[in-house]
């Protein structure tokens, strides 16, 4: 099933996508048909799920009448205000770790071990909104496509094994960066905490529809032209590494976000570099998940 965020009305809702009619279907029908409390909000809807019947969800969501069309709602970020910081993957691509070379805090060495950053996504824009480009003080903006975890069950300590039990699901993710920033900063978190710099959706897929670990297609295009051409089965860390590693001593809560890394093709690794420039347009793909586009303001 596929989750979102929307506005209608001038109001912020929840609600799951019924794709033979193109449609959302709030998540108040749902939940009331099923005679619990409306989530408030995505994170609420994420901490209550793990006690829902999801067969029970899929037949209301396929014979529910009460459909919106996706026409008249405008899609947003599916977790706008994530509880705490994204925490990101750095040279999780083999291909990527050999592009970025020229940057100068990144070394073309294999990691031995998942290397982490954090970045501020408060609020984490959605489909279609713009990203500031701050051209006042970044010359070098970036784009990176990723696929993003969701976690679904407060967690700790736990195995490889365990893993796909505490996902709630997967979305896109764009990990804009300011490349100048970055570097002359020596660590990431800066260069990649500007406001809008954190695109995320449209959807996210619950984990029922995604085999395990996702061996999923990832490209993305600039203004039509195809940059990234990867495969998320070329992680150097896969996902019950990073959630077993990451959960060793810190405990993960529902909504976390997780970026898992992005594969060749940003624009920091061409010759001479391709960074973006106002106007252009990022589109954010990745199979089973759909299509995440957003344009440099």
């Amino acid at each position: 099933m596929y989750l979102l965020t929307y506005s209608y009305d001038n109001l912020e809702c929840t609600g799951f996508l019924n794709e033979e009619k193109n449609g959302v279907i709030p998540s108040s029908t749902v939940f009331s048909k099923l005679n619990i409390p409306v989530p408030t909000d995505m994170l609420n809807l994420i901490d209550s799920f793990n006690n829902l019947e999801k067969e029970k969800i899929n037949e209301i969501i396929l014979s529910c009448k009460e459909v919106i069309d996706l026409d008249k709602v405008k899609i947003l970020s599916p977790i706008p205000y994530p509880k705490r910081n994204v925490i990101c993957l750095g040279k999780n691509y083999m291909d990527h770790i050999s592009e970025v070379k020229s940057l100068k805090s990144v070394t073309s060495d294999v990691p031995s071990k998942p290397i982490y950053f954090s970045k501020i996504a408060y609020p984490a824009i959605g489909n279609k909104e713009f990203v500031d480009s701050h051209s006042n003080i970044v010359k070098e903006l970036d784009y990176e496509v990723e696929l993003a975890v969701i976690i679904g069950k407060k967690c700790k300590n736990i195995s490889k094994e365990e893993a796909e039990d505490y996902i709630f699901g997967y979305t896109i993710a764009n990990d804009i960066s300011a490349r100048d920033i970055q570097t002359s900063h020596v660590q990431w978190h800066k260069g990649k905490s500007f406001d809008t710099f954190c695109p995320l959706g449209p959807y996210i897929v619950h984990k029922s529809k995604i085999s395990f670990p996702p061996k999923l297609a990832i490209k993305s295009y600039i203004n039509d032209e195809l940059r990234q051409n990867g495969n998320t089965s070329q992680l150097i860390f896969d996902i019950p590494t990073i959630l077993s590693d990451l959960s060793s001593g810190i405990t993960l809560y529902p909504g976390d976000i997780i970026l898992t890394g992005t594969p060749a093709g940003v624009g920091a690794g061409f010759n001479p570099p391709k960074y973006l420039k106002s106007g252009d347009k990022m589109e954010c793909v990745i199979e089973g998940i759909g299509t995440l586009i957003n344009t440099v303001k």
